[in-house]
């Protein structure tokens, strides 16, 4: 075991004293040492309640015959962040978690990791660090919150605040009304309620085999989860005197099954991002194209928020991944998981209790899947929309382009009442580098669609936009702005096209005219030119790649 680098041996005296200090007797100095990597926060809704969680990992490793040693790493709540400066920090901190992970595993020589997360960036920051460290690994994603209710109207936390904001500015709600919603729509510890960033990832963990079954769907506030975390303490333990090393389990094979199951439920955009970076930390490459070539042949069989009208408690009753499983096992591969069960096994022994809420192929809500990848003179290296939350009949638009050298400058416009039907906004110098950090931007289009706008409005960008968005959102547009790209020379007036048939995204200006442009552009000063985020801006790369740190 790697633990014995510290704990035996003469010249080690010095390190046992050090552990006996730390509370450990001599006597379990030859079990396993598991860290329990918790990313427990006041700060954010998903981890609050992580501390009872905390305690039953360590039971069921101490169960397992293994001594647990917790220790921690940070986190942001993208909706805190959201919609100022704050957002700059959210992905960059997915590569810190990464790092410090990495660091703390190696410097004290654990023998394996239980990782407890939740949110946005601290999932995949997670996962990466298991790909890189290669140990026996299992994930507890925290659990999703319980949805709201006002009277007999359930409600939630994008659809009734952020969406809230657009309705306000209309007149179609009262200042009452909007404090209401406030107090009401995250009634809970847990995960925003819809399928958003957060419970998508949870789901890509446990769809990619590292958590045990049912766990992405557990309410955070359910007993259900502590048995779960329980459980996984317990497993853990095996799987290190296995051998069973994370590595084993995040194959190409495995994150084929995680991309199909993205597309079944119409996952967050970010999980392209998300599932490029943490492939690449296993020598796995995924193109774009990949994402394609599965959306074109998997059915969209879940409706959940914000697409939809179901939430992730109604995804967890209705039978949760398992029975998402069973739904697609033709689709899947059929490879091994940390469960000690194939996905095969996990799929024929899953329930389904509401078929409405996982439908079955045949009746599927869309014959593809809900992530498009587009291309086109806008975006020649790709660019990633949210189709199963574009509203139906919505194949093609063509507008009048108005450009914004960011979110803020977009976000007054829009609230301002100068964003009209036929308009398409580009927000630039929001991508990687160029945030820096990538920022998500939830609330311009959340603002749209409680304006009326949603289906009258497409947003274009090279920054990302939350889970949480629906309509006509294109993100992530490759090379970005601030390396040149072609939404960098975009001027106001310019025609846009999005044609989702054909899958691309043209502004309609001619080649000459655009390679004018080009020799006229220079690139701006960086928008923070001190600390982490310049650091970051200089090393990070595209987002195709994943946007993950390259130099």
């Amino acid at each position: 075991m790697l633990s014995e680098k510290v704990t035996k041996g003469i010249e080690r005296a010095p390190h046992r004293a050090l552990l006996h200090a730390c509370g450990v007797p001599r006597e379990v100095l030859g079990k396993p040492f598991v860290g329990v990597v918790s990313s427990f926060s006041d700060l954010i809704p998903g981890h609050i309640l992580m501390r009872p969680l905390e305690r039953a990992i360590e039971k069921g490793v101490h169960a397992g015959g293994g001594v647990a040693f917790t220790f921690s790493v940070a986190g942001v709540c993208d909706g805190i962040a959201m919609g100022h400066q704050g957002m700059h920090y959210s992905l960059p901190t997915r590569e810190l978690i990464a790092d410090m992970i990495e660091c703390v595993a190696k410097a004290h020589a654990l023998d394996g990791l239980v990782l407890l997360t939740n949110c946005d960036k601290i999932t995949p920051g997670m996962l990466m660090a298991a790909g890189r460290l290669d140990l026996p690994c299992v994930v507890v994603t925290a659990g999703p919150m319980l949805g709201g209710h006002r009277g007999e109207k359930r409600l939630s936390l994008v659809a009734d605040t952020f969406e809230a904001v657009g309705r306000r500015r209309a007149g179609e709600i009262t200042d009452e009304d909007l404090a209401e919603f406030e107090l009401e729509a995250c009634p809970s510890a847990g995960s925003c309620q819809g399928l958003y960033t957060a419970n998508t990832m949870a789901i890509m963990t446990e769809a990619l085999g590292l958590s045990l079954p049912g766990c992405a769907t557990a309410l955070a506030v359910s007993s259900k989860k502590l048995r779960l975390a329980y459980l996984s303490g317990e497993r853990e333990v095996e799987l290190i005197r296995e051998g069973q090393n994370a590595r084993k389990f995040m194959t190409g094979e495995a994150f084929r099954n995680a991309i199909t199951v993205d597309m079944a439920l119409g996952g967050s955009t970010n999980t392209v991002l998300h599932l490029t970076a943490i492939a690449n930390e296993v020598g796995e490459k995924l193109e774009l194209e990949l994402f394609d070539e599965i959306s074109s042949k998997t059915p969209h069989i879940c409706s959940l928020q914000p697409g939809g009208e179901d939430l992730m408690e109604d995804l967890d009753q209705a039978g949760g991944v398992p029975g998402v499983f069973k739904r697609l096992q033709k689709l899947l591969i059929d490879v091994e998981t940390v469960s000690g069960k194939k996905v095969s096994e996990i799929a024929s022994g899953a329930k389904i209790y509401n078929e409405g809420t996982i439908r079955s192929v045949e009746e599927a809500y869309h014959p593809e899947g809900g992530i498009a990848i587009l291309r086109g003179s806008l975006a020649p290296e790709g660019a990633v929309i949210k189709q199963s939350a574009v509203p139906d009949g919505l194949k093609v638009f063509e507008g009048k382009a108005k450009v914004f050298e960011g979110e803020e400058p977009a976000m007054r416009a829009i609230m301002d009442g100068k964003i009209k039907g036929g308009d398409a906004v580009v927000i630039r110098y929001e991508g990687p580098k160029g945030g820096p950090g990538m920022r998500e931007m939830l609330s311009p289009t959340s603002a749209l669609v409680g304006l009326g706008l949603d289906d009258k409005v497409l947003l274009v960008t090279d920054g990302r936009f939350s889970g949480g968005t629906k309509g006509m959102a294109v993100g992530h547009v490759v090379p970005e702005a601030m390396v040149g790209g072609p939404i960098a020379l975009v001027r106001a007036g310019d025609k846009l096209v999005m044609d989702l048939e054909k899958k691309r995204i043209d502004v309609l200006v001619d080649e000459k005219e655009l390679k004018r442009r080009r020799g006229e552009w220079k690139p701006p000063a960086a928008k923070i030119g001190t600390g982490y985020l310049a650091r970051y801006g200089k090393m990070v790369g595209s987002a195709s790649r994943g946007a993950i740190l390259e130099a």
